[in-house]
């Protein structure tokens, strides 16, 4: 039976390696409110608000609020995923703590992993936002998107929090639609096509069995290596696959392999090639690289 008033479900977990609270987010859906960060969700429709705090370094305190105890309950496992709590890191910290590319990261950022969204959907279509254009541009595509078919928090959420739009929404969408954000005609297409595939349940963005709704994704045209990699970085907590086309491995790869000509542009093959050697953590890998490097504001740890 669902409550009349949000039920919240808390739980305090120390974590196996260490884990530190990302800050907001730039397109606006994580909020950070002094020490507690904030996101809404929904769970098949419903609102579930986010809540997690790190009042010491080896322990959060974790939180849903809903109007169905499971829906809360989902919200907090949503949350440990994103945070990777449950994840042992010793073996990749102990193999590549005196790594000559990644070592000084790896030392100085125990707690160091790629920036994970609590919705596999969101990360996908945001991926698509963000082929082949400058960042900052990508994030005023996704605020555009979020502004006019987000989805607004209840009345007894915190005030201002707003959610991304579901699968379904963006599966209505007109092309044009979207285009009228910003988005090029082809990534408009492509992601209205992703989105289609997500809803109609073609695309299981949550199976375990990763690799088959990758292969549905590709065969969309528009969908390539790179938007599919970024999924399963950011949306499945793939820490073995690498975004290599991405243009800020592409500029740190260049620099290295051209003896530090800050214009050189790497193929994704070197790329590849380059971070094969930390497998099974090569994306793991690759986020530290970047921090690494300073390459800038990235879509991987931004």
């Amino acid at each position: 039976m669902t409550a009349s008033v949000p039920v919240e479900v808390r739980d305090e977990v120390r974590p196996v390696w260490p884990v530190r609270l990302p800050g907001g987010g730039m397109d606006g859906l994580a909020q950070r409110r002094g020490r507690v960060w904030l996101r809404l969700i929904h769970v098949a429709g419903r609102p579930v608000e986010l809540r997690a705090a790190q009042p010491e370094p080896d322990r959060l305190v974790l939180g849903a609020r809903a109007l169905a105890r499971p829906d809360a309950q989902h919200g907090v496992e949503r949350l440990r995923a994103m945070l990777g709590v449950q994840e042992d890191l010793r073996d990749f910290h102990e193999r590549f703590r005196d790594d000559p590319l990644i070592g000084a990261s790896v030392r100085r950022r125990p707690w160091l992993r790629a920036r994970r969204r609590p919705v596999p959907f969101e990360a996908l279509a945001w991926a698509v936002t963000e082929q082949l254009i400058e960042y900052d541009r990508a994030v005023r595509i996704q605020r555009r998107i979020v502004r006019h078919h987000g989805r607004d928090a209840p009345a007894w959420a915190y005030t201002g929090l707003r959610d991304a739009p579901d699968a379904a929404t963006v599966a209505s969408l007109s092309p044009a639609r979207l285009q009228s954000y910003d988005l090029s005609a082809g990534r408009a297409l492509a992601l209205v096509r992703a989105a289609r595939e997500v809803a109609s349940g073609r695309v299981d963005l949550d199976d375990p069995d990763h690799e088959h709704g990758w292969r549905r994704l590709r065969a969309i045209p528009g969908i390539g290596a790179w938007t599919v990699e970024v999924l399963a970085v950011l949306g499945q907590g793939r820490n073995d696959q690498v975004p290599a086309g991405d243009l800020g491995f592409l500029k740190v790869v260049g620099a290295l392999t051209s003896g530090g000509d800050p214009r050189a542009r790497a193929q994704e093959a070197e790329v590849r090639a380059l971070l094969a050697r930390y497998d099974p953590w090569a994306g793991l890998a690759g986020v530290h690289l970047l921090h690494a490097a300073v390459a800038g504001p990235s879509r991987l740890a931004a």
